[in-house]
């Protein structure tokens, strides 16, 4: 079964917040160098995709984690995996390297749920392409607004990287997420696109995921949700949706607005709550379910999880909370005449 066959027939769980699963951990720098790193010459804690190298069976227990708690999409520990974003730990030459090793491990997870689970239904790894520490619409020098940190073509060189080793590495799905510029996206839509043409490999299912920043209702990049919606769906994504900066509460209405003009499936998933004075999210797995089952009863959802602070707990109060309930309808829209 594919996905989009089973996106017809049911509403999927998306995982968890990935980060606050290994802060659990409380590792220290030698648990992120591993015997291979030990002498790199700068520090690596609290670069988590290096764990996929260097520490696996974290990585592979927090997949299995959200698995049992009944996630049908497990998404790679790669949110930082591009030579732009790596060079703040100076490992540049390891972005396709952890990569390939973060969509194994997912792969791994899914073998031994299976394994345990021989009846479940069909699990899928989405490949997570983070937005960037750099962004290609906005300047990083207030007294110089022309300025950019990057080009285009370094973004879609960089993006291609990923892209291969993403799927070198076995993953089902490409996931373009926490979108808060949309040009940065644009540049990983134009990459996905390139890369399977040129390889002559079959194109693999997009889902994009944009952030709404502030209660305006505008991505960082100044655009509406409709902007952002129209900027990329000639991607033709089998997704389109939100997650991160706002909590279940706060994204209500640009979900239910959002399903009414996507053409395509539609996703969400909010962090836990809003931050605490001290960063930690304390919105309970019983609260941020009840916020997206109401989503589902209304029809407004076909893939649903959490993003940051949201834990295993939370994925099985919503799994739990939505699995008998039916998935949006795509809408029939009126085509525009060109």
């Amino acid at each position: 079964m594919s996905i989009r066959q089973d996106l017809e027939k049911r509403i999927l769980v998306i995982d968890g917040a990935m980060g606050t699963m290994i802060q659990r951990h409380k590792l220290q720098e030698a648990n992120y160098r591993g015997e291979r790193f030990a002498n790199w010459p700068s520090d690596v804690k609290g670069n988590n995709d290096l764990l996929s190298i260097t520490n696996p069976e974290i990585i592979i227990g927090i997949h299995l984690q959200y698995l049992e708690a009944g996630a049908d999409i497990i998404e790679t520990n790669t949110f930082s995996s591009t030579v732009i974003a790596q060079a703040d730990y100076d490992m540049q030459s390891l972005a396709y390297e952890m990569n390939v090793a973060s969509a194994q491990c997912a792969r791994k997870a899914i073998e031994r749920y299976q394994a345990a689970h021989p009846d479940a239904l069909p699990k899928y790894v989405a490949g997570a392409i983070g937005p960037l520490n750099k962004t290609l619409s906005l300047s990083p020098d207030v007294n110089n607004p022309g300025y950019r940190a990057v080009t285009f073509d370094e973004v879609v060189a960089a993006y291609t990287e990923q892209i291969q080793g993403l799927v070198d590495g076995g993953v089902d799905i490409i996931l373009i997420e926490t979108i808060f510029d949309t040009l940065n996206a644009k540049a990983a839509i134009f990459a996905t696109k390139q890369f399977f043409r040129t390889k002559g490999l079959p194109e693999l299912p997009i889902m994009i995921s944009g952030t709404i920043t502030d209660a305006s209702g505008r991505t960082l990049s100044g655009q509406t949700l409709e902007a952002f919606y129209i900027s990329v769906k000639h991607a033709n994504p089998i997704s389109i949706g939100l997650n991160c900066a706002l909590g279940a509460q706060e994204m209500r209405g640009h979900i239910e607005e959002l399903s009414n003009i996507a053409a395509c499936y539609t996703s969400a998933y909010p962090n836990a709550g809003l931050p605490n004075a001290m960063g930690e999210y304390d919105e309970q797995p019983h609260q941020t379910a009840h916020f997206i089952e109401e989503w589902a009863k209304n029809g407004w959802v076909n893939i649903v999880g959490g993003c940051c602070g949201t834990t295993p707990d939370h994925i099985k109060h919503i799994a739990d909370n939505v699995k008998k309930l039916q998935p949006r309808i795509l809408p029939v829209l009126e085509s525009s005449i060109v």
